[in-house]
This record gives structure tokens, C-alpha cells and sequence, in this order.
């Protein structure tokens, strides 16, 4: 569990719900149906409108990333490949079939078994780079979708003010429709621009860091799996290693 991300949306709203207080507002003023429908639902909508079936499940899976996010263990990945060299050097490329065999990580496991292989360097690094730029591409449009959602609902926001504002005008004969109204009209603005800000824009924010905290580590994997084919020592290899850890 993410601590940081969990205080983080519970300071925000505590925040706004608090300052209405202060300002002599009630929580009853700042839940609105009409408005909410109108924002979150437009929201959606122009979301589903722009985006594919399979990218729009891949986005809402992995926005579970915000709270629990992926283990990405770079001391642990510096200690796997350390090994891996280790025993490299001692019984020749062949040794690490084992490894390959139990190691739970797929992207490792395909750089272990191209080692294995006798794949030639080039041919390891260029087969796992695939597989890298292609998920982290994957990884990013679905952060993307956020970043679409956090587009959309500031101005749905409006829409749903400008819609309040001519329920207003229609009914200005009749002052208890008013007040419904005017409630709707602002209501949805403060729904649209604090969803936007509170919500969609920092969770889009922290998906993209997490993807390039992956990518970063199967960076290293890559480059470590390469430099055990090329036969470097393993404390050079250590070194460069430590490189990722620190940067």
C-alpha cells in the first residue's frame, strides 16, 4: 500500500471540505446529483468515445498502481544479476538453465534464456528492448486516459454551469427553482476542476512514474544480462549497476 498516495487523496478532500466549512458552507451544498451526473457521466462518456475497449480496462487496471504499485526492487535486481555473473563465471553460460527456469520475473526470465541460448549480444539486448519500448508504450496510454479524463472534466464542469445558468433564466418567475439551479451550476464546476486536479491529472502523474521506474530497472536488467554474455567481470559489472540504483 501506497501511504503517500493514500494521504495524499484524503488531505486533498479534507482540504475542500474543510475550507467550506470555514467559509460557512455546508457539506450538504457541495453534493449535488444533477451535477455530479453531469460531470462524472459526460467524463466517462467522452473518455469511452476516444478510447479502445481494451486500453480503457488496461487503464482502470492499472490505476490500482496509485495505491499498491508494482514491486520494483533495483538493489534486489542489482543482487539477482550479481549472481547470475557469479555463477556465470563459474560454470560457463550453461549454468544459469536453472535460473532461468525459476525466475518468477518473465522479462528476466526471456534475457536468462537468451543467455542460455548463446544468443549473441546484439540479438539480447534488441529482443529485450522490444519487449520494453513496447510495454512501456502500452503502460503510458493508459496513464493517457487519465490525462484524457482530466482534459475533459473542467470543461463538462462548465457545460453542467452553463445548463444551470438556463434552468435559472427559465424559472426566473419562480424563485424556489432558482436556488436548485444556481447550486447545479457552480456544483458542477467545482466537480469538473477539482476532479481534474485532485484526481485524474495525479493519478495519470504517478502511473508515468511508476512506468519509468520499471523501465528503468528493466534497463538494468538488460544491460546486466548483456554484460554477463560479453564475460565481464562481476564487479565491474557490479559498478555499472550501481549506477541505476543511484540515479
Amino acid at each position: 500500500m501506497d501511504i503517500l498516495s493514500l494521504l495524499g487523496i484524503i488531505l486533498a478532500f479534507m482540504a475542500l471540505l474543510g475550507g467550506n466549512l470555514l467559509e460557512g458552507g455546508t457539506l450538504a451544498s457541495l453534493f449535488n446529483g444533477p451535477a455530479a451526473l453531469i460531470v462524472i457521466g459526460g467524463t466517462l462518456a467522452a473518455t469511452m468515445l476516444q478510447t479502445s475497449g481494451a486500453l480503457l480496462k488496461r487503464a482502470f487496471v492499472q490505476a490500482r498502481w496509485v495505491f499498491v504499485p508494482p514491486y520494483i526492487g533495483l538493489d534486489d535486481g542489482v543482487g539477482k544479476i550479481m549472481d547470475w555473473s557469479v555463477k556465470a563465471r563459474k560454470q560457463g553460460l550453461l549454468g544459469l538453465e536453472g535460473a532461468a527456469e525459476k525466475e518468477p520475473e518473465a522479462f528476466a526470465r526471456k534475457g536468462l534464456q537468451l543467455l542460455v541460448d548463446g544468443a549473441e549480444t546484439e540479438t539480447i539486448r534488441s529482443v529485450m528492448e522490444v519487449d520494453l519500448e513496447s510495454r512501456e508504450q502500452r503502460d503510458l496510454e493508459a496513464a493517457q486516459v487519465f490525462e484524457a479524463m482530466g482534459g475533459y472534466s473542467p470543461t463538462i464542469g462548465i457545460i453542467g454551469a452553463v445548463m444551470g445558468l438556463i434552468q435559472v433564466m427559465t424559472n426566473l418567475t419562480d424563485p424556489s427553482a432558482l436556488g436548485s439551479g444556481i447550486a447545479t451550476a457552480f456544483v458542477a464546476t467545482i466537480y469538473g476542476v477539482a476532479l481534474a486536479n485532485l484526481l485524474f491529472f495525479p493519478i495519470a502523474n504517478k502511473m508515468r512514474e511508476i512506468v519509468r521506474r520499471r523501465s528503468r530497472y528493466e534497463d538494468m536488467m538488460i544491460d546486466g544480462i548483456v554484460a554477463i554474455a560479453e564475460g565481464e567481470n562481476p564487479r565491474s559489472i557490479e559498478m555499472r549497476l550501481r549506477g541505476f540504483v543511484q540515479s
